[in-house]
């Protein structure tokens, strides 16, 4: 349960589409409940819903900014549409989720949740991630649990982790807890880094491959650019965009592929091969130069 603060406006949404945003596949600790959607994260318990195009929420009011910056609302998404509307199929991909954001989540929340995401699906992972916070997460003060914090999980045992039922998961999330409280891995020293050299020391740890390294770059440090490919990347890409990520999305090829992803989810076949495979459609013919 939630405390009771008074629903206050967080300012105008900009466009923010929470069903898209909260079922994208980038969070895995929200539920939609009598038409608003409660969730966890960075050690804060919030509800939150839409009205009269603004972003309401029940938190304390000193949290504000904090869920303002994690729901992208500082963003100007409008001028990312105009840009990547250079890209007919691009645009196409947009127009399908508009109101889809990348939220910008803590790091190690991200690093570990996207290291339990491996060979796995969303119900499973969403009950392993409640558990971990079970174990070893803070109190909240409406008696939710926060995500552990690495030290809280660096001091974890096999035996501890074994609650989880997350298999071999239980390993990496063990190796990522002792890395990050010692000081061996640190989000400020990554985000200030050239993106392939962020992604290649994250990839120096157990269990952190190119997917999950793009990933966290993209959803836990800001790196833009950053673009994971799962299947349904991997789909859509030779379907939509053969010749490569258009050059529309040159600087934000992150966010880019979130829409197409979403168009993907929506709108490609399972299992499409080259002849099957289904294009947006394309909108009005623009003079700028497209790349999709």
């Amino acid at each position: 349960m939630l405390s009771q603060q008074p629903w206050h406006s967080l300012g105008d949404a900009r466009g923010l589409d929470l069903d898209a945003t909260l079922t994208s596949g980038q969070c895995f600790r929200w539920q939609r409940q009598n038409g608003t959607w409660q969730g966890v994260s960075g050690g804060h318990a919030v509800q939150v819903k839409l009205e009269d195009r603004r972003l309401l929420a029940d938190c304390p009011a000193d949290q504000d900014d904090w869920w303002r910056r994690y729901f992208a609302l500082d963003m100007d998404y409008a001028a990312l549409h105009a840009r990547f509307a250079r890209s007919r199929r691009l645009a196409a991909c947009v127009a399908a989720a508009p109101g889809l954001r990348v939220l910008r989540q803590p790091f190690f929340e991200v690093l570990c949740s996207f290291l339990i995401s491996q060979n796995n699906n969303i119900p499973r992972i969403r009950g392993i991630i409640g558990r971990l916070c079970d174990l070893c997460g803070e109190v909240l003060p409406d008696g939710q649990r926060a995500f552990p914090t690495p030290q809280a999980l660096a001091v974890q045992t096999p035996d501890t982790m074994a609650a989880l039922r997350a298999g071999w998961r239980a390993d990496y999330l063990l190796a990522a807890a002792r890395s990050t409280a010692e000081g061996k891995l640190r989000p400020e020293h990554l985000a200030a880094l050239p993106l392939d050299q962020a992604r290649d020391q994250l990839m120096t740890l157990r269990g952190v491959g190119p997917k999950v390294a793009d990933c966290v770059l993209l959803y836990g440090l800001g790196f833009w650019d950053a673009w994971p490919s799962d299947v349904w990347m991997k789909r859509a890409m030779p379907a939509l965009f053969p010749k490569g990520m258009p050059r529309a999305a040159a600087g934000y090829r992150g966010i880019a592929q979130q829409y197409i992803f979403e168009y993907a989810r929506r709108s490609l076949p399972r299992g499409a091969d080259k002849k099957g495979r289904k294009k947006p459609a394309a909108g009005p013919k623009r003079t700028a130069v497209s790349g999709g």
